[in-house]
């Protein structure tokens, strides 16, 4: 697999994100759990699946653009906001990336870590052997650092928070059982992880939101941040709430490349309480 995602790495960006929307599409008329999953969330947030439909294909973009980004060369990234994050590294403080299922979420670590310096992003470890290895081979570059989701992958990103390093996560994906809380995400109770505050009020870091818009035509990808608006509540289910709401904004700046085939609502798998 390793060596097939290599040979996929050397085609051009424009021919994966082509060969990504043809696979997007067929994964959803294949699948009517898929569709109705989509269809479902979207009308949750107020869209009709026309407006959201190219989503569909960028879905499918989303997974053919891995092999290019975990092992081939460089992609062209622009940048919106890159002085929030020039004012937070200038205080010598930690930054707390906060970034939704939304456009490329790879390339925003990969962005920071060319561009800045280290990074550690939570993941969570692959159950099968074979897609762990490639993961874990994927993210071995330069700057970029991965933590699990365990105890210790916990005090990995605390410790570098306090380093005045960066680390980033994805707080709509949904965490194991005692590992979130219930909080609003479009109206709806969702299982929401806390762990991206308490980085936030352990550390005293800066707290940016972030997304990767995948640019048309294969022409690379824009990293655009926002600031966080004022200070995160120190209650759990506030925090939560706000967190979403937050991201909730992020969507609506291009819903077009939200998952909205993403579980969201799913009840939480059991877990260790982190």
């Amino acid at each position: 697999m390793k060596t097939l995602f290599r040979l996929f790495a050397l085609l051009p960006l424009p021919v994966l994100h082509a060969v990504g929307a043809m696979l997007g599409w067929l994964s959803f008329l294949a699948s009517g759990t898929y569709r109705r999953r989509f269809a479902e969330n979207a009308r949750q947030a107020g869209y009709r699946l026309a407006q959201v439909r190219p989503a569909v294909a960028e879905a499918g973009k989303l997974v053919a653009e891995l092999p290019r980004l975990w092992f081939g060369r460089a992609v062209a990234i622009h940048w919106d906001g890159a002085q929030l994050i020039d004012a937070a590294r200038s205080r010598g403080q930690g930054i707390v990336f906060l970034t939704p299922h939304l456009g490329c979420f790879e390339v925003t670590a990969q962005g920071y870590a060319q561009r800045y310096g280290r990074i550690t992003v939570l993941y969570r470890p692959a159950r099968k052997p074979w897609l762990r290895d490639l993961v874990d081979s994927s993210r071995d570059r330069a700057n970029l650092a991965s933590a699990p989701t365990t105890l210790a992958g916990v005090k990995q990103m605390l410790k570098a928070l306090k380093a005045g390093e960066a680390v980033g996560l994805l707080p709509d994906q949904v965490p194991p059982q005692g590992l979130g809380v219930w909080a609003p995400f479009f109206e709806r109770p969702a299982y929401t992880m806390t762990l991206s505050a308490r980085l936030a009020q352990q550390t005293g870091a800066t707290v940016l939101l972030a997304w990767g818009e995948r640019l048309p035509w294969g022409r690379g990808y824009r990293i655009r941040l926002r600031p966080w608006p004022g200070d995160l509540p120190q209650e759990s289910e506030s925090a939560a709430s706000q967190v979403n709401a937050q991201l909730e904004r992020l969507i609506r700046e291009r819903p077009q490349q939200y998952l909205w085939g993403y579980a969201r609502y799913k009840t939480p798998a059991k877990g260790p309480v982190v």
